[in-house]
């Protein structure tokens, strides 16, 4: 599960749930990659009584250090993570850390106290390992537990720190140098040396192989700072940019303007909202490689003379704040600083704003929009019109009957528990809480904002029954613009994919928005705030 919201938009939640990553070894480094792209690196020392590690995911530009304590009987009784930006200096403080304590049935979990909550409680099964995602030292942990427990195919309880959710790894050895293990419906294939240590592997289903070295190297835990610049010869120009927020923290975020822009001559603009999990300015999703949707909308609107301003969502990439105790409603804060930024620009017309938003961002925007009425207009790219406990129940059970390998009682077990699962993740996450009862149609309802709702066909993460229910609520409180369309055989991401299904995003041999869903969008824009 994502730290702070679910779905690309709402889209990282199905997507982060269906590219679980795993595992690793005793000593040395895990390289995870994607063809010639390297997804992960993990360095790691461990000893009969202390797991030490750092891992990069590249994909997510994050950053964490673990420390476990691991008791005789091989289970853990401590475990404290860090967490950076992966972009951060080597020596600056932890942008956050965790103390997780586990003791028969409970993980207690201790936090700064400036995350409000200081101690949370969740229940978990007794022998429950810890589970951070795409950590391979933990996975040799859970070969080692099979080892102990015996059997054909033990299962060992999983605790997700992320989430803070408890589910099943069934380990089964294959010969004496291979095991595959099952978990959250992807299967992680293993090579192992006589000691159960992990030698390499593969996530068939994603495309993703594990190469394992006994050197680690520090500079291989080094990040590439994104290049948010414009292309050569594009008649508009990127600054970089500072946002201010009432809130005391401060974002980062890419300014594009159009060539001629000026005091004497200001231009439309609009601010783009990223969706579910922590992302940044571009919204770039983890595993497709080359998608960066919202630089391709500002390409394209700044070719037609329209400034965009795109920001890291807060506590992500260049950007400060604190998102663990955040709710959509706390970002829609964030993007109103960021259109009181686009104000005090004298290049910008302040009178002619509009948003964007994908997902989680087509909830954002209308909250954003019911303190801004003067707002020219406002596209929501697969915005939900039913309340997030609707969507994850919907989202969860979508893909247990897509898990190939949970059949009968276990997939009826499993669609059984989806309900508590959700009423679980809600009291572990502020974000999500907020998320579960909201009702976007009680807010369309009092919008008269100009309104543009986009949907892919084959959406299965925000399905596109939902684009009519969403129109009507913006009618039924007299909006007078409202404009819809949904695109055949496009996904959540706006890109052809006759099934949808976000477990099938890494083989897509697209990995951008598609032309028509770009030139209707700015078309619209154009529109309504020349």
């Amino acid at each position: 599960m994502p730290s702070r919201r679910v779905g690309a938009g709402v889209a990282i939640l199905a997507l982060l749930s269906q590219f679980p990553l795993y595992g690793q070894g005793s000593s040395g480094m895990f390289v995870l990659r994607q063809g010639a792209d390297t997804v992960s690196v993990e360095r790691f020392t461990r000893s009969a009584s202390r797991l030490e590690g750092e891992l990069l995911v590249k994909q997510l530009g994050t950053r964490l250090r673990y420390d476990l304590t691991i008791g005789p009987d091989g289970l853990i009784s401590r475990m404290e993570n860090r967490y950076w930006q992966a972009a951060d200096a080597p020596d600056a403080l932890p942008r956050q850390s965790a103390l997780f304590v586990f003791r028969d049935d409970s993980v207690i979990v201790d936090l700064p106290a400036g995350l409000g909550k200081t101690t949370q409680r969740f229940a978990t099964k007794p022998g429950a390992l810890p589970h951070i995602n795409p950590s391979f030292a933990l996975m040799e942990l859970y070969l080692a537990r099979a080892k102990t427990l015996g059997g054909a195919r033990p299962e060992i309880p999983i605790f997700a720190t992320a989430g803070a959710q408890t589910f099943t790894a069934t380990v089964t050895r294959v010969g004496a140098d291979s095991a595959v293990i099952a978990m959250v419906g992807s299967e992680v294939r293993l090579a192992v040396d006589a000691n159960g240590s992990i030698r390499g592997g593969s996530i068939p289903a994603q495309h993703l192989v594990l190469e394992w070295s006994e050197r680690s190297s520090a500079a291989a835990l080094g990040a590439e700072k994104p290049d948010y610049s414009a292309p050569p010869g594009a008649p508009y120009s990127a600054e970089e940019v500072r946002v201010p927020t009432p809130m005391g923290h401060t974002l980062a975020g890419t300014l594009t303007l159009p060539r001629g822009a000026s005091r004497q001559r200001p231009v439309p603009a609009i601010v783009t909202i990223t969706g579910s999990g922590l992302e940044d300015r571009d919204e770039a999703i983890p595993l497709v490689k080359g998608y960066r949707p919202f630089r391709q909308f500002a390409d394209s609107l700044g070719r037609r003379g329209i400034a965009v301003l795109r920001m890291d969502d807060r506590s992500f990439g260049a950007s400060g704040g604190d998102a663990a105790k955040a709710t959509s409603a706390d970002f829609a804060e964030d993007i109103r600083a960021g259109l009181a930024y686009l104000r005090t620009r004298p290049e910008i017309d302040p009178r002619r704003l509009g948003l964007l938003g994908h997902s989680e961002g087509g909830i954002i925007a209308p909250l954003v929009a019911l303190k801004e009425p003067a707002l020219r207009g406002m596209v929501l790219l697969a915005g939900p019109s039913r309340t997030g406990r609707q969507i994850l129940q919907f989202q969860l059970s979508n893909n247990i009957l897509h898990d190939s390998t949970r059949t009968g009682a276990k997939r009826d077990s499993a669609l059984a528990g989806v309900t508590s699962m959700i009423d679980s993740m809600g009291k572990a996450q502020p974000w999500l809480a907020f998320f579960l009862d909201y009702d976007p149609l009680a807010t369309a309802r009092q919008l008269r904002t100009p309104v543009l709702i986009l949907n892919g066909g084959t959406d299965q993460q925000v399905t596109p029954d939902q684009v009519p229910e969403l129109a009507a609520a913006f009618q039924a409180g007299g909006n007078p613009d409202v404009t819809s369309h949904v695109f055949p055989d496009m996904n959540h991401l706006f890109i052809h994919d006759p099934s949808g299904f976000p477990g099938g995003y890494t083989t897509l041999g697209r990995h951008a928005v598609e032309p028509e869903v770009v030139g209707m969008a700015v078309e619209w824009l154009v529109q309504h705030l020349r």
